[in-house]
């Protein structure tokens, strides 16, 4: 991963921006020596939010098993027919 101060940020930001879309490499911005932010390429973004929405109905339904709040299948068949209907 690339690093770059926030001085050079507001100084060159076409340029590094151009680096992120050609290597799409996330750029850690520093600032004052401690990491203040990521530049990262628009899709790789909108990619790891789609990963973290089906992480966490992953993470949904395992808390709703050690729960016991789930349904039978008998029961999940009926509420999905009247659910689609």
């Amino acid at each position: 991963m690339k690093t770059e101060i926030v001085t050079r940020l507001k100084r060159e930001a076409t340029a590094i921006l151009a680096e992120l879309n050609d290597t799409r490499e996330p750029v850690l911005i520093t600032q004052y020596g401690k990491p203040s932010a990521y530049l990262v390429d628009a899709d790789d973004y909108e990619m790891m939010q789609e990963r973290m929405r089906i992480l966490e109905g992953i993470s949904a339904g395992e808390r709703a098993v050690s729960e016991k709040n789930t349904l039978s299948e008998k029961d999940a068949r009926q509420y999905m027919k009247k659910w689609l209907n």
